[in-house]
């Protein structure tokens, strides 16, 4: 699973196509996003409010749609089973309070769980990909 989906915090994948470069995959992400978001709303996200589809269902729809940049590439499909994602989480915020280390340097509180690039704690949520570069002391 490529860490770019858990990093989003998907709950569920169904790699679709395959294709030789990174760019060929760019190029069929720009066209199928004319029909679906590739926004994840993080905050519906870090209180568990996702919705269920069907994955096989969509790509069902979807592809038609691209099928001559499909052609053109040289993609080819593929017919995977969707994948499950589990985070470790043992409580999902109702509220969503985000936190930040230029504004409070010292954030004291007790994790919930991870999802995604996000830290659940007690007291709110970290983005800890966005401190990628700090350096960070963690005491317990």
């Amino acid at each position: 699973i490529p860490n770019r989906w858990i990093d989003q915090g998907a709950i569920c994948a169904l790699p679709i196509l395959e294709v030789d470069t990174r760019l060929k995959s760019g190029q069929i992400e720009v066209a199928l996003k004319e029909f679906v978001s590739d926004k994840t709303n993080w905050r519906k996200m870090l209180k568990n409010e996702v919705e269920v589809v069907d994955l096989k269902q969509v790509r069902d729809e979807l592809l038609p749609k691209v099928q001559l940049l499909i052609d053109e590439l040289g993609a080819k499909m593929l017919n995977n089973e969707t994948l499950e994602i589990n985070y470790p989480v043992v409580e999902y915020p109702s509220k969503i309070s985000s936190l930040n280390f230029d504004k409070t340097p010292l954030i004291s509180g007790l994790l919930k769980g991870i999802k995604g690039q996000y830290l659940i704690l007690d007291v709110g949520v970290l983005n800890i990909r966005k401190f990628g570069s700090y350096n960070i002391t963690l005491t317990y």
